[in-house]
């Protein structure tokens, strides 16, 4: 079966963001390179319904994501729900934020980490090679989290890794302390549960489908505390469910180890343990970054196995 392109899938969604720029209230412009910039929350002011349309340019065209309500009797009931027919490609080939990119702008680096479609074209990740998949593409997307526009020096980097010229690149960014910042980043939920799928050495080839969900945060304008809550989001209080081949003894062990409470560092808010480490994000243990709760089920044998909880106090020390 041939494998979707998703700079190819995006194109139409990158299309319609830059048609309803106005009403999204994203801003448009060219850069000094003739790249398309589009700010969803820097100086733009964005919004919720940005931040839906960005997490779906991460997905490279491939997955929905929407907005849902849950028991309004519940803190926080609003969530963003993702799902993918394709959630290897849409999460590790595209969403996952694997392209670490450093250029030097006068004397000084500008870091971030790249997401989205043109990963997929130009990052050197060997998870490319683990997972059987290029895209070739007369155009590319990029996503990143910044709280300032791309410089021309990480344009030409990214559009010569690509294979394209500046002009058929679009960069997409957004800070996380953000309306659209925050949507995005919750709507890795599933992504994360792939990742760490991966991580545990779990056969890619046999996750089938996936749909995920996790409570839309409140942003912050600091911005550990944004970054906290966006983790925290779907640390505590994300959900996915995964269905998979192969036998119901893999499904089930699956399960039981992809909730985040599998890890040593469970139990409190993110940005609690981000200060503990004195900011080294690395020293933190990465199987913490997954689902609060989990359901796989084998479409082998019609097995459904569920593992982890919703942990709403530590959710609300967080928020709140």
């Amino acid at each position: 079966m041939k494998k979707p392109s998703v700079n190819t899938e995006v194109a139409p969604l990158i299309a319609a963001i830059i048609d309803n720029a106005d009403a999204l209230r994203v801003a448009v412009t060219k850069g000094s390179l003739g790249e398309t910039l589009i700010d969803c929350g820097v100086n733009a002011v964005g919004g919720l319904e940005a931040g839906r349309l960005l997490s779906e340019v991460c997905l490279g065209g491939l997955g929905r994501v929407t907005f849902e309500t849950i028991n309004t009797e519940d803190p926080w009931p609003f969530m963003v729900t993702v799902h993918t027919s394709q959630p290897v490609i849409a999460c590790l080939g595209s969403q996952y934020a694997g392209w670490s990119l450093s250029v030097d702008v006068g004397g000084k680096k500008f870091n971030v980490l790249g997401s989205g479609p043109a990963r997929a074209m130009g990052s050197s990740e060997k998870l490319f090679d683990e997972l059987g998949y290029r895209d070739k593409a007369d155009s590319a997307a990029l996503v990143i989290e910044a709280d300032k526009a791309p410089p021309a020096e990480l344009i030409e980097h990214v559009a010569k890794a690509c294979g394209i010229k500046p002009k058929q690149l679009t960069v997409l960014y957004a800070p996380t302390s953000s309306l659209a910042g925050t949507v995005q980043i919750a709507a890795r939920c599933l992504e994360v549960a792939l990742h760490k799928a991966h991580e545990l050495h779990f056969p890619l080839e046999d996750i089938v489908d996936g749909i995920a969900t996790a409570p839309v945060p409140p942003p912050a304008p600091d911005f550990i505390e944004a970054m906290g809550r966006t983790n925290d989001a779907i640390i505590y209080a994300g959900r996915i469910q995964l269905y998979v081949t192969g036998e119901a003894d893999a499904a089930k062990k699956l399960a039981e180890a992809l909730p985040s409470l599998t890890s040593k560092d469970y139990g409190k808010p993110f940005a609690e343990l981000f200060a503990a480490v004195k900011g080294d994000f690395y020293a933190i243990d990465p199987m913490l970054f997954s689902p609060a709760k989990v359901t796989v089920t084998s479409l082998k044998t019609g097995d459904s196995f569920q593992s982890g909880h919703i942990d709403a106090a530590i959710l609300q020390r967080s928020f709140s």
